[in-house]
């Protein structure tokens, strides 16, 4: 789900929790990374609300991005910035537009957690979905951009790239369900009754077959950063969640943003034409189109639908219960609370209007 405001961009000073001694970060890049020129000065970006995140400036003026994990107690199997440096290291040999991954480091001792070094892009984020910083004419643009850039990572031979083993094939949703359901368990806060009904019904309900490619996880505008004037994506980030999945699973996660409110961040209830902004189906068409697939089965979609906006009240309820325990890395994570029921209940509606439908 896309987030809007201003608050969201840029960099500021390093947070209290977040802190660390820059000096033995500054020696590891000495050592590891090609180029890098001592001082080194460290800000945090105010956007992620998963991994710290900051951008490094050296002594030369080049700068860099470095991913942690957050301090604190952490969910099973999250904040793995082994797999994100993993994954960005394979696909910087493709045409999938990614930062240039530079160095892995899982030794705690030099900044708390483990983390990786990548290149710093300078360019845009985009964080509202209506983009009103871009001209009308040119919005349909940037939109065509994204989905290109996503049919481009779901055609890359991800056995040929080495990560064969970077998921199980098949069952994507499956198994999705089962892990953010048990995380959304462990992170529980208050009795919601669509997330109860939704956790029954979805593992009830699964698509016969899935299609296995490499997917991000989290496939959204705000986590790609554009060039300054032009729709070129430059690269896209924050591949925490990726894994070997289903194609439809990430192309309906995209499309989720036509299906939620204006007031939560969606597309719903604007009029896309006068904003110059593409229609839920010229999207998944296009993608098809370019991805030589065929359009998908309408009940199968809602199913996708249902299942994704399932998926990210469980992923905000994690965001939330973190920023509880003061774990998490954005300062307006515990806002994400506030969208969890929502995004269940319009989930579970979706199912009773398709139970309606086939009636």
């Amino acid at each position: 789900m896309a987030r809007k405001g201003s608050e969201y961009i840029g960099t500021m000073a390093v947070q209290e929790k977040h802190r660390f001694d820059p000096q033995p970060l500054a020696r590891f890049m000495a050592a590891e990374v090609a180029g890098f020129v001592e001082p080194l000065q460290v800000e945090q970006f105010k956007g992620g609300q998963s991994n710290p995140t900051y951008r490094l400036s050296d002594g030369a003026g080049r700068r860099y991005v470095l991913r942690r994990k957050p301090p604190g107690k952490l969910l099973p199997s999250a904040h793995a910035v082994d797999r994100e440096f993993r994954v960005i290291s394979a696909l910087n040999k493709t045409d999938v537009p990614t930062p240039r991954a530079y160095a892995l480091c899982e030794d705690e001792s030099i900044v708390g957690t483990a983390f990786y070094i990548m290149e710093y892009c300078d360019g845009r984020v985009l964080w509202d979905p209506l983009l009103p910083e871009v001209a009308k004419e040119d919005r349909g643009a940037i939109y065509q951009a994204k989905i290109e850039t996503l049919a481009k990572l779901h055609a890359v031979d991800y056995v040929a790239l080495g990560l064969a083993d970077f998921g199980r094939p098949g069952s994507y949703v499956a198994r999705q369900i089962s892990r953010w359901g048990k995380q959304y368990k462990a992170s529980e806060t208050e009795k919601i009754e669509a997330m109860d009904r939704l956790l029954d019904w979805l593992p009830a309900h699964l698509p016969a077959g899935d299609e296995t490619v490499l997917v991000h996880g989290d496939y959204r505008l705000d986590n790609m950063i554009y060039h300054a004037t032009e729709p070129k994506v430059l690269g896209v980030i924050d591949w925490e969640i990726s894994t070997l999945g289903d194609p439809l699973a990430e192309l309906s996660y995209l499309c989720m943003l036509w299906r939620t409110p204006k007031n939560w961040g969606g597309l719903a209830g604007h009029d896309l034409a006068d904003l110059g902004l593409p229609t839920e189906q010229e999207m998944v068409a296009r993608y098809c189109d370019l991805s030589k697939r065929a359009m998908p089965d309408p009940a199968l979609w809602e199913f996708y639908m249902a299942y994704n906006l399932f998926r990210v009240s469980c992923i905000r309820q994690g965001v939330y219960a973190r920023s509880l325990d003061g774990t998490a890395s954005n300062v307006r994570a515990s806002e994400s609370g506030k969208l969890v029921r929502p995004a269940a209940d319009l989930a579970w509606k979706l199912v009773r209007d398709m139970a309606g439908a086939g009636q």
